[in-house]
């Protein structure tokens, strides 16, 4: 319930409501003719969030409250993506089928309907609209949803992401400026140029121009007589488009510009420390470090969130800020962000949140329905001397207001109001080396308890299963391979029970080195199809060194044989395996089966990225029930889930042995593994997380 203090700050909000309405309509600052400047030269601009006393992040749990606030709210949108793509009937419209409403539109919904009550006078969008740029229904979905804040005459920046036009980028060199970029695009041919036009955005009070390629473009909005820019960047800018950048900052002089792009800042393998990119580099030196007006950057693409305060030329602080829940759960549960800029306090506050979350029927709710983040890297302040950061080009005279509350701290209680939070289970460790739970129906389980740590594991040598019936043993070398290349460990997942890993080394796609283990020809285990449903689970630790070059498509777990073998199929890949439990190209899981009870074509699963060097459990339920099959990954299931209605897998015959550590492809073994595998257990029919290995024995 909301507070007597929390209704008297709503109170005060109303009455700023027309305040900021006032000053949204008064006209902006003349665009005039000034030319493009050239870059300047380079200076120093180490790359330290914490490198001084005032723009040390602190959460707002601490940070003083002023009797008197005059502040706005922008609210940012990051990848929408999978948003678009599972509200479309051609992906079965999993929101609406188990939601009652989906995730795009409740976000959008959530801003026109309180823009006035908390502020709100711009919106951005970080791109990724869609996930599939040539599938028109997903740009169906995303017009609708926005077309919400354009009937609320709420005005937004937009911008194509990857994911939004015909051609990518050169992987091979991403900082590089000669391919992929606007410059190379077929334009008339770009679905992101026919869904939001010119015409479109120029709709928009705010609007002021587009570059000549149609993909970039500027916003002037204004707040408490303060005009900002939004100067928003499509994927891969090309050189005309840098240089448009540049002379739109040097025709509008005296207007602080947040810089909204796609990619720019990266969040590093613990999750929280922000990360450069090349591409982020080169922007900050040919469009950031010398515009000293670029007081703030917000970016999607890399999948979490952090901030990184840098130093430019004019030894001014640049915010820059990563946002991007696509990998989340249900694809980012709705989650996004309001950044309030408190001109009294001197302040930017971030809340990052769920509107959708707290609308969810309650029967669907999980431990992963969180409707607001209060991570260090999702909750923050960022304290910022308005009056001082501006000096160089803007004379300081906000219209202040004498009366008023932060907004933020409004906008999560009232989100929080009547919204329980589901518990989230407390997951113990195990209290031994057998601590887990021994289930009916359990076809094999093997468990690396074979040696010391770093000890080679030899050719023939046993990969214990726990039924006794089916152990693997490391098969002979094929070169390159090298006997060393597979070794004992004693790391492993903080939930599994067994005391170690088996950790595969020097796996190389491209030189087709790989080592594996198999079950025995003849081995029963070889012959199940899994009529009545499967639990697949596996405890995996992705390299530190991983990259895409060498580790892709590395299998943790396959099956001897073609699947163009297999009667009655008909798809692709024909001299694939029938199981493929592998790391893609993008370092998401992959779970693909030729089904049992349908064995015409594959089905598969996948996750979101994971992430290098971080221990994770896996678990693979098909439920006949249901005619699902639920991919989870450290119990969360994922949102590209198979509900086809195919039930089992299918091998091509008895005899066709079980492969841990690579895959199999026309006659050998390929798609080396690399890094740590802890336990694997397949059981012949669906279990419950109270089942997992994860769980404790009774």
């Amino acid at each position: 319930m909301l507070s007597d203090q929390d209704r008297d700050g709503l109170g005060r909000l109303a009455d700023r409501r027309q305040l900021l309405l006032s000053a949204a309509s008064l006209s902006v600052l003349p665009v005039g003719a000034a030319m493009l400047s050239g870059c300047s030269g380079s200076s120093a601009s180490d790359a330290n969030p914490l490198a001084t006393a005032e723009d040390t992040l602190v959460p707002l749990a601490t940070t003083a409250v002023p009797d008197a606030t005059t502040s706005f709210t922008l609210a940012v949108l990051p990848d929408t993506q999978f948003y678009s793509r599972y509200a479309t009937t051609d992906e079965g419209q999993k929101f609406q089928t188990k939601y009652g409403s989906e995730p795009f539109s409740a976000q959008t919904r959530w801003i026109a309907a309180n823009a006035a009550a908390y502020n709100i006078p711009f919106v951005i969008h970080l791109g990724d609209v869609v996930d599939q740029v040539g599938r028109p229904n997903q740009w169906r979905i995303a017009d609708a949803a926005m077309k919400l804040l354009e009937n609320a005459k709420v005005p937004y920046s937009i911008l194509a992401g990857n994911h939004d036009v015909l051609t990518d980028l050169d992987y091979a060199n991403p900082a590089s400026q000669s391919s992929g970029t606007d410059a190379q695009r077929a334009l008339a041919s770009e679905p992101y140029l026919q869904w939001f036009t010119r015409a479109r955005a120029a709709t928009q009070a705010t609007f002021r121009e587009r570059d000549s390629s149609g993909f970039h473009e500027y916003h002037v909005f204004q707040a408490f007589g303060i005009s900002f820019m939004v100067l928003s960047l499509s994927w891969r800018i090309s050189d005309a488009g840098i240089a448009w950048a540049r002379s739109v900052i040097r025709r509008n002089p005296t207007l602080p510009v947040i810089l909204s792009n796609h990619q720019l800042l990266n969040i590093n393998k613990d999750g929280l420390s922000p990360l450069e990119t090349e591409y982020g580099k080169m922007l900050w030196e040919r469009l950031i470090r010398d515009n000293d007006q670029i007081f703030m950057t917000l970016n999607g693409h890399h999948h979490g969130a952090s901030w990184l305060s840098k130093t430019n030329d004019f030894g001014n602080q640049v915010e820059e800020m990563v946002v991007d829940y696509q990998m989340a759960y249900q694809g980012g549960n709705a989650l996004m962000r309001l950044y309030e800029l408190d001109f009294s306090a001197n302040k930017i506050d971030v809340l990052s949140f769920s509107p959708w979350v707290v609308q969810k029927p309650k029967a669907t709710l999980n431990q992963f329905d969180r409707a607001i983040l209060t991570e260090s890297n999702e909750r923050f302040s960022i304290p910022i001397n308005f009056k001082k950061r501006f000096a160089g080009f803007l004379k300081w005279k906000p219209t202040l207001s004498t009366t008023g509350a932060p907004i933020l701290p409004v906008v999560a209680s009232r989100l929080l109001e009547g919204y329980v939070e589901p518990t989230v289970p407390v997951m113990a460790p195990p209290r031994d080396a057998n601590d887990y739970p021994v289930v009916a129906d359990t076809y094999a389980h093997w468990r690396p308890v074979g040696g010391k740590d770093g000890q080679i594991v030899n050719v023939g040598d046993i990969l214990p299963d726990a039924t006794g019936l089916f152990p693997m043993r490391r098969v002979p070398l094929v070169a390159p391979a090298q006997v060393g290349d597979v070794v004992w460990s004693d790391d492993r997942h903080y939930l599994q029970s067994a005391t170690g890993s088996v950790r595969f080394l020097n796996s190389d796609k491209v030189t087709v080195r790989n080592s594996s283990f198999s079950t025995d020809v003849g081995a029963g285990v070889n012959n199940r199809s899994f009529w009545d449903g499967y639990t697949i689970e596996a405890f995996i630790k992705v390299d530190k060194d991983w990259v895409q070059e060498k580790h892709r498509w590395g299998n943790i777990l396959g099956r001897v044989g073609n699947r163009g073998n297999i009667s009655g199929f008909t798809g692709g890949d024909r001299e694939a395996s029938s199981v493929l439990f592998a790391i893609s190209s993008l370092r998401e899981v992959q779970w693909e089966v030729v089904p049992a009870s349908v064995t015409t074509n594959a089905q598969t699963n996948w996750s979101g990225e994971i992430i290098r060097d971080t221990w994770y459990h896996i678990a693979i339920v098909c439920d006949p029930a249901t005619r699902e099959t639920t991919l989870y990954v450290e119990g969360a299931p994922v949102l590209r889930n198979v509900s086809s209605g195919a039930i089992g897998m299918r091998s091509q015959s008895v005899n066709n042995p079980w492969i841990i550590g690579a895959s199999w492809w026309n006659g050998g073994r390929v798609d080396g593994y690399f890094g740590h595998i802890g336990e694997i257990r397949l059981v012949g029919r669906p279990l419950g997380p109270d089942q997992w290995l994860t769980a404790r024995r009774k």
